[in-house]
């Protein structure tokens, strides 16, 4: 049987990743986050107050990035020049919140809102596009697929314009742009004709297509050659999807971060494709005696979640157990201060 051009495909996929970091003489994982220049930005709950914090590859210089203890930030997401960071911000408690999207330099400065009751920003391939999903009724609600279609904001014109297709997609969360721009990936639940599924939309079109995969929260690698998502609470997963094809598939699974105690969330790709970042922390339901916090899974932005923290393994490490000493992975955090969705990025020169 001659192989197709699929399976073609996944072959030299698994091989090219498989190539990245290898070498027997490789130094150890810190060692090798130390010298990159990348850098991590995430959430944390620090002093009764969400702030997002910036840190080297490796976890080292860690700082707060926004400090503001009377405002809550959430959700950062690096542009891909590196240059800016989205994110998000609430005012207001309970059902009266304003949840609203926002991009600052990296450096925190020259910060700008691009739109109240939205929801889970993220960045178009040229970093001059911030799109966002719209919150669906104006009463919030911390369930992240409380949305209704996509925006998309020009930071150098300040105009929004609705998806073309923005009538029909519903209850969308953890988009993010493919690097060609061709594809928008996401979770939907309960809308758009789904129970639950990953889906890629058609960025500038009607197409949408099931990736047919379990879980939720994908987000494709920095090449488009591969997909990272979270097949259930307890697992992160990678496997080949190339982007460029007319029908995108996905491949075998060729990484899976494992924690059979704790839950794991939230993959992110380095810059570079050969790393990935996680969180993980106890289940919980949050802790609402915690001000600017909300009851729910302790996955969800915005929801209390102690005891949870940001780790690294290489892209090419084949299965590791968080819970359990295992070389493959590094603790970025260890203070479980609600350190929830990193982003990786690479400082504008």
């Amino acid at each position: 049987m001659q192989p197709t051009s699929t399976h073609r495909f996944h072959c030299l996929a698994v091989l090219s990743l498989l190539a990245l970091n290898a070498g027997a003489d490789e130094p150890a994982l810190r060692d090798q986050l130390g010298s990159s220049h990348f850098k991590l930005v995430c959430e944390g709950y620090v002093d009764q107050n969400w702030d997002l914090f910036v840190m080297n590859a490796d976890g080292s210089q860690r700082e707060n990035l926004t400090h503001t203890p009377d405002i809550s930030e959430l959700y950062p997401q690096a542009s891909p020049d590196g240059s800016k960071i989205s994110f998000m911000v609430d005012t207001g408690e309970g059902r009266e919140t304003i949840r609203s999207a926002w991009v600052m330099n990296v450096d925190g400065s020259d910060r700008k809102k691009i739109a109240d009751y939205a929801r889970q920003a993220f960045w178009g391939p040229d970093s001059n596009v911030v799109a966002y999903l719209p919150q669906e009724y104006p009463k919030f609600n911390v369930i992240d697929y409380f949305t209704k279609g996509i925006m998309f904001y020009d930071l150098s014109t300040g105009k929004t314009t609705p998806h073309p297709n923005n009538e029909n997609l519903r209850h969308l969360y953890n988009p993010g742009f493919s690097p060609n721009g061709k594809w928008i990936v996401a979770t939907v639940h309960a809308g758009m004709g789904f129970s639950h599924a990953n889906l890629l939309i058609e960025a500038h079109g009607d197409r949408v297509i099931n990736l047919g995969i379990p879980g939720c929260r994908p987000t494709i690698s920095p090449d488009g050659k591969f997909v990272a998502w979270g097949p259930g609470d307890h697992e992160v997963a990678t496997a080949p999807l190339d982007t460029d094809a007319d029908e995108p598939k996905v491949g075998d699974k060729i990484l899976q971060v494992f924690d059979e105690k704790n839950k794991v969330y939230h993959i992110d790709w380095s810059p570079d494709g050969k790393f990935v970042s996680c969180s993980c922390g106890p289940n919980g339901k949050g802790d609402i005696s915690q001000p600017h916090t909300y009851a729910s899974a302790s996955e969800i932005v915005g929801v209390y979640a102690k005891g949870w923290n940001i780790y690294v393994v290489p892209a090419n490490a084949g299965a590791v157990h968080l819970d359990q000493p295992d070389p493959k992975a590094l603790a970025l955090t260890t203070d479980g201060e609600s350190h929830k969705e990193s982003d990786w990025f690479q400082p504008k020169k």
